[in-house]
């Protein structure tokens, strides 16, 4: 099955109720940990790389990567995302490289700070026209998260974030004003490991403001950015072997869940994976400190990393929708966005 724009899955994923996991890559490994687990699961997925991430694998390396990813599993519908694109020509230069969807976060400025509604609407606008030209799908985003992440996020502290939730009006206006495929919206999540500082409870993770966005715009899909859950045993498997993860707590899956049943289609997932697979190479050096070979570290790390991915497609609803998602290629979205 070619890659697919991203706007098919997400309508299929509203249309029957679940959320898609979107995990970012930086090498073959976690590509492959990715595929494993959606072959497992019979999940559609969402492959996705930051502008850091295309910039540590370069372009031509990551593209080929994917095509190989969606001809190695043909039954496996897979979208290739550019994840926090900051400027039109980061999310240009992602849709030459064959990237399938697109997300322009116009919610920060060249500043790394938050950005007035006004710029945000005018370069998102601008990367949509873009991208529909050629049936490409786009992810906006309102509001602004915390904390800061491979480049991305304006660096807000947990109680800087709350005064930057995505307001349901003005998240209503920018639909209607750039015409975006999907939505991040802000609730309290935030970037990167250390999310909270106790176990979020309704005061700082706002699931409540989903259900209130989802109830003014029902056909828009959104998204939750910083939404890895961070759980206690991959912290102490790290810890384990030496590392020094400090006490943190990400976004219960529950809340997912919950946000899920409320409009969300997508759920970016980046930390889990990434403690996983430190959490396994720790592991493997602390216990066989002889080896050296990658081999030796990479697949144990690979296969710690397809577990969790695997949870998550199941616990997000994906699993077992492979098959029943229609091919959809560019050319079909480029007939879609022109009715």
């Amino acid at each position: 099955m070619p890659l697919m724009p991203m706007r098919p899955l997400l309508d299929h994923a509203a249309e029957n109720d679940y959320g898609i996991a979107a995990l970012n890559v930086n090498n073959m490994e976690q590509i492959q940990a990715i595929m494993a687990a959606a072959e497992e699961t019979e999940s559609p997925v969402i492959v996705q790389a930051s502008k850091g991430a295309r910039s540590y694998a370069e372009d031509l390396y990551l593209r080929n990567l994917m095509q190989a990813a969606s001809e190695l599993h043909p039954n496996i519908p897979l979208v290739m995302h550019q994840d926090h694109g900051d400027s039109v020509a980061t999310c240009q230069s992602a849709m030459d490289m064959a990237f399938t969807s697109v997300m322009m976060d116009g919610s920060i400025d060249d500043k790394s700070q938050p950005a007035s509604y006004e710029y945000n609407v005018n370069i998102t606008k601008q990367v949509v026209d873009i991208a529909h030209s050629r049936g490409i799908s786009v992810e906006g985003e309102i509001g602004a998260l915390g904390g800061v992440e491979d480049g991305h996020g304006a660096g807000l502290s947990e109680e800087e974030a709350q005064e930057h939730l995505t307001d349901p009006e003005e998240a209503e206006r920018f639909v209607a004003e750039t015409n975006v495929d999907a939505l991040a919206v802000a609730i309290g999540t935030s970037h990167g490991a250390y999310k909270f500082t106790k176990k979020p409870t309704g005061e700082v993770l706002r699931i409540s403001l989903i259900e209130e966005i989802h109830r003014r715009l029902p056909n828009t899909h959104l998204v939750m950015h910083g939404s890895s859950s961070v759980p206690q045993e991959l912290q102490d498997l790290v810890n384990e072997f030496g590392g020094n993860i400090k006490q943190t707590y990400g976004v219960p899956v529950e809340e997912i869940q919950r946000g899920i049943k409320s409009g969300v289609r997508k759920v970016n997932v980046d930390t889990d994976n990434r403690l996983a697979i430190t959490g396994a190479i720790r592991r493997l050096f602390a216990q066989s400190p002889e080896k050296f070979d990658p081999r030796d570290y990479m697949k144990p790390a690979r296969a710690e990393m397809q577990k969790v991915c695997a949870a998550r497609m199941v616990a997000f609803g994906q699993a077992g929708y492979a098959s029943k998602i229609q091919p959809c290629t560019l050319k079909c979205m480029v007939d879609f966005y022109a009715k």
